[in-house]
């Protein structure tokens, strides 16, 4: 074992304790960041049309249905993912008001109010194809609702929390450390931060900026989330990639 590996090693948990994860997002819980990053967001549901791109296991997409969007579209690539969410929109008994597919058709393009990107943006491997994926499902008035954090200079972008605590691990330490070290708590065979589960493509907030300038796209409005509470370093250049740990956007098609 490297130097290096026994350094983070040391700096991480003990292989065999658990530390506390996050708590698990559920039905009940699932619109609570939006309902924080997005004002009014509640009201701007209410009748919609939406899709809930990445819906995972359908918590977000049922709480929406519940919280009085017209109908929602869950979309994710995830079959099991997509088999669990049918199964919770029947307990809920929102199943009238759901769909769920695994890819955009004809039939979804140009058709809803609203696009739903929540805690998905910094692990897309095509982020500018998922955008122009989103891009064409809104109609001319239509909103996309991008939310994603931390990006990837966030003090926790690495997404490795869940075995060391120790901040810019992946500005301190060499990819392959990390991967080596993370191999102790997670056996998937990962050797890149690409290969982790769900995958990393190392959104920063420099790199979005971008990709919305690219995409011909109008900023509604925007919100950076800086670590404790600390905005005001979010207007900082080059060290605010360092501090801001959340971004948020609404987003429409260019009048």
């Amino acid at each position: 074992m490297r130097l290096t590996e026994k350094l983070l090693l040391f700096l991480s948990r003990e292989p065999k304790r658990a530390y506390g994860e996050h708590e698990e997002n559920n039905v009940d819980t699932a619109l609570s960041l939006l309902c924080r990053v997005f004002p009014n967001f509640v009201d701007m549901i209410q009748g919609k049309q939406i899709v809930d791109f990445g819906c995972g296991v359908g918590n977000q997409t049922t709480a929406l249905a519940r919280g009085g969007a017209k109908h929602v579209l869950g979309l994710d690539s995830n079959p099991r993912g997509l088999k669990k969410s049918a199964e919770l929109a029947l307990v809920y008994s929102v199943q009238d008001k759901v769909a769920f597919a695994d890819r955009i058709t004809e039939d979804h393009k140009g058709k809803f109010d609203i696009v739903i990107s929540q805690n998905s943006m910094e692990h897309f491997n095509d982020p500018v194809e998922i955008m122009a994926q989103m891009q064409s499902m809104i109609t001319p008035y239509g909103r996309i609702l991008v939310s994603f954090g931390p990006p990837w200079f966030a003090p926790y972008g690495s997404h490795m929390y869940f075995f060391t605590k120790l901040p810019w691990v992946n500005i301190l330490f060499s990819e392959k450390t990390v991967m080596k070290v993370r191999s102790y708590f997670r056996n998937d065979g990962a050797t890149k931060y690409q290969d982790v589960e769900s995958g990393l493509n190392k959104m920063t907030v420099a790199r979005f900026e971008q990709i919305i300038n690219a995409s011909g796209l109008d900023i509604v409005y925007q919100k950076y989330e800086c670590v404790r509470g600390m905005d005001i370093l979010g207007r900082v250049p080059i060290i605010r990639e360092l501090f801001i740990n959340h971004v948020s956007y609404v987003l429409k098609r260019s009048s």
